[in-house]
């Protein structure tokens, strides 16, 4: 027996464009994520084992010559308790050193904060602020479970108070410079701008931990350490954060 005719449903065998099209704009951002994720896994990864072989080098006294020579390459020769060039870099090193302070960090962190709140970016400023919190009780608690004492045989011409492994100030930099950069750095179309941005976070970062040692408070392994663990934390915040920027597009 023949079966009846059956009218053919158009919807059946058309494909629905919004459905494909939304298809092929996912299929260039899915490696690109997956790249991107990698990439933070093992920069994250890197930071965090170069900052334990620190450690651990730290506390086998395996790292004392190098830091003594580090320390004495910005010291005059025959009085090391000067350290290399006029006054005036003694007073620019100093005030470079206050940009990665506690005070100036945690001021500047409240300020950042509330900007973001009063731009509708709660979720930015909960990530930043909370992280900015999080690695100053984090380095803190480092250094009072360490314990490693300041450079002893040059003068201190910086205040300071707590233990030295890992350095505070190099720890925060990252986190602070780096992850509002990030954030800012998100809204601006142009990526010259973004780079000349990038850039100038790093080097505040990098010029902060440099005068730690300069000024004689810091051994260069406190500086590297420093920089290992924040760089770690940043990349960690900065992934989350454009994670969940993508989510809320989506």
């Amino acid at each position: 027996m023949v079966e009846p005719f059956r009218r053919r449903n158009v919807n059946d065998a058309m494909p629905d464009p919004a459905s494909d099209a939304d298809a092929i704009a996912r299929r260039p951002l899915l490696p690109r994520i997956e790249l991107r994720l990698l990439l933070t896994v093992t920069g994250c990864a890197a930071g965090l084992w170069l900052f334990l072989a620190i450690l651990d080098e730290v506390q086998e006294r395996g790292t004392q010559a190098f830091d003594r020579m580090i320390l004495l390459w910005f010291r005059t020769p025959g009085d090391i308790n000067l350290p290399i060039g006029p006054r005036w870099v003694q007073e620019m090193a100093r005030d470079l050193t206050a940009l990665g302070g506690f005070t100036a960090l945690i001021l500047f962190g409240i300020i950042a904060t509330l900007v973001l709140v009063l731009k509708r970016r709660r979720v930015e400023a909960l990530v930043f602020g909370g992280t900015l919190i999080a690695t100053q009780v984090v380095a803190s608690t480092l250094k009072s479970l360490i314990s490693r004492p300041r450079p002893d045989f040059v003068a201190h011409l910086d205040l300071v108070s707590s233990s030295s492994f890992p350095s505070g100030h190099s720890t925060l930099a990252p986190v602070f410079y780096l992850t509002l950069c990030a954030i800012v750095a998100a809204g601006e179309p142009q990526r010259s701008v973004r780079v000349v941005m990038m850039v100038t976070a790093l080097l505040l970062v990098a010029v902060i931990g440099v005068s730690r040692v300069y000024l004689g408070v810091h051994w260069p392994t406190d500086v590297l350490a420093g920089w290992s663990l924040g760089g770690a934390i940043a990349l960690a915040a900065t992934a989350l954060l454009r994670h969940l920027r993508l989510a809320a597009t989506r």
